[in-house]
Order: C-alpha cells, then structure tokens, then sequence
C-alpha cells in the first residue's frame, strides 16, 4: 500500500499513515490496522532542518512508523477448544476399545454389569454376541456400557452409553452387525446372539476424577473417531523414550507459565495437539499443548513435533521471539 503524503505543515512532519482501512485477505480472516500519533513531534525552535544544494527544500529524514497487525478469525470449533470435543474423545476410546461393562436391571430391581467384548460400526453403535446365560440376566432393555481406556498409565479416560439393549430384526442390519463382529475379532458367531445397543446419550470422563459431560446421541453418532487414534500410543511412547530433552524444551517454550519446568511426560496426542504432565518443584500439572496446525496422521504430527523443537530451540537461543499459541496450565494433579 502506498503511503498517502498530506501538505507539509510550518509546524509538523508529513504524515506517512496509511488512510484507515480493513482488507478482506479471505473470507473468514479480517487484517485490520492501528497506528498512533504519538510519535509525531511538533517543530520547536530547536528543531534542525537541512537544505540541499540541489533542491533548496527540506530535506527530512522520517523514519515509517511502525504498526500493529491483529488477525481476526471467524470463531470455529477448533479455533475456540484447541482438542477433540467430548464425543469426538467418546468415539475415540469406542473405537480402541473391545471389552466393557453392559449394566441392566435384574427381575428383581437390582442393577448387575457384566464384562463383554464389544465392536462398533461407522456410528459408534456398540455390537455383542451374548450367550443364553448372559441373556438370562438381562431382563430389562434399559441398559449402559461402561468403557475405560488407560492412556500412559497415568490417566483413564471413559465414557459411558446409555440406550436400549436390542436384538436387529431387519435382516440387512443384522448381517452388517456380524460381519463386523467376524472382522474385529476374528471368529465365527451365531448371528441370532447378536444384540446392540440403541445408543440415547453418552456421559464422557477424561479421568476418575475429574467432572463429566453429557453428549447428545446424535452429535456422537457424527462424531469422528480421532485419525492418530491407532499410532498415538507409539508416538507418546518415542517422545518419552527418545525425545525426552526435545520435549522438555518445548514444553518450557510452549507452555504460558513461569513455572521452571523439571520433568515432562507425554500423556496422549491427537491431531490437535498433546496432553502433558509436567513437573515443577512445587507441584505436577497437566497441561494442553496444541499443534501449529492441525494434522491427519502420524507422519504430520511427527513433522509438527519437530517443527516445534526446532522452534523452541531458537526461542531458548533468542534467536527469535516466541510468537506463537502457547499451552494453558489446566489444572494440578
């Protein structure tokens, strides 16, 4: 943008602002420019101005002014929570999961669970095959499954579906339903000890002891199960073997704290980011450390990684200033 040059006033410098302006660089992304006036100094008698031979004017050294920049995004999902959402995380640990707990009420009033191996479909519809003796127990269709899923050893995130047990009448489903129980665990089935659960809501944990959300059925069955779900185990584990000095540094650079950061544990990665533990010598924290940008497999997670330690490295050197999203402190453990 050229900068507009106003009249030269007897007592002050030309202006070299820019005219107030909002440009559209895209349709979700405003660019918008501030400046102040601040810096612009009236003349005074001691002010010194130079005359050139050639051109008997003024001749003024200025100096552009510097001016702020702000980025305004259009609010999105990610943009507001920076990881999965409660059925996205409640998609994710059906997916990797197989065995739970299916709770009913007996004949007689009380409430029994049983273990079951489970499979899901492409909503996250639970699948079983029961036995007559399991079937003996459960009388009533209101029913729950109850599944955990051990992340690091450090934390148990779990959800549980509540819904009706149901036996598939349409023959089509049924058919889908036992194919999909023979491909997940490899074995032939009676498809008449098949049974599913109508899934109604969803109560999501991120571990024992923390506070529970309440999903709605329908925005689990759109859900999507996260992409690094089947490789995040291997990528925390190569972090916390074989990265432990780059993932302290980056923890320290990408982490909004003061805290002096003594040990970092990797707890789970997703395509937004990662789950920390960290150690100070007061106490441990967890810790969200989003990614620059979001990935969809393991090899762009592992590029944004080293993307980050070679950014922190810079930071630690003051060969650059850390403009970048920092990691909230959650909560201490």
């Amino acid at each position: 943008m050229l900068p507009q040059i106003q009249s030269l006033s007897p007592r002050y410098f030309p202006s070299i602002l820019p005219p107030a302006t909002t440009s559209h660089f895209s349709t979700n992304k405003l660019i918008s420019f501030s400046t102040t006036l601040s810096s612009i100094k009236p003349f005074t008698k001691n002010t010194k101005v130079s005359l050139s031979k050639n051109n008997p004017c003024l001749n003024l050294s200025i100096k552009p002014l510097k001016c702020s920049v702000s980025v305004i995004s259009e609010p999105t999902q990610i943009d507001l929570q920076k990881k999965p959402s409660p059925a996205e995380v409640a998609r994710t640990i059906m997916e990797l999961s197989s065995v739970g707990t299916l709770s009913t009420l007996t004949s007689e009033g009380w409430p029994l669970g049983i273990g079951v191996r489970f499979a899901v479909d492409s909503n996250g519809t639970p699948i079983f095959c029961l036995n007559s003796s399991d079937r003996r127990f459960l009388l009533d269709r209101k029913s729950s499954l109850h599944v955990q899923f051990e992340q690091s050893g450090t934390r148990t995130t779990q959800c549980t579906l509540q819904g009706s047990l149901d036996k598939p009448e349409d023959r089509a489903a049924l058919q889908k339903f036992h194919s999909i129980w023979e491909w997940r665990f490899g074995e032939e089935v009676d498809a008449d000890l098949i049974y599913i659960v109508s899934v109604e809501k969803i109560f999501q944990k991120e571990d024992f002891k923390e506070d529970g959300i309440w999903v709605d059925s329908s925005e689990y069955k759109i859900a999507n199960p996260d992409p690094l779900r089947d490789s995040a185990k291997n990528i925390v584990n190569e972090i916390n073997t074989n990265q432990i000095e780059d993932f302290e540094r980056i923890c320290s650079v990408y982490v909004d704290s003061d805290l002096e950061v003594t040990q970092a544990k990797a707890i789970w990665v997703d395509r937004l980011g990662l789950d920390v533990h960290i150690h100070s010598e007061r106490a441990m924290f967890e810790v969200r450390i989003p990614f620059p940008r979001e990935v969809t497999d393991e090899k762009g997670a592992k590029s944004s990684f080293n993307c980050m330690s070679q950014l922190a490295w810079e930071v630690e050197k003051s060969y650059t200033n850390p403009e970048f999203e920092k990691g909230k402190l959650l909560k201490q453990i």
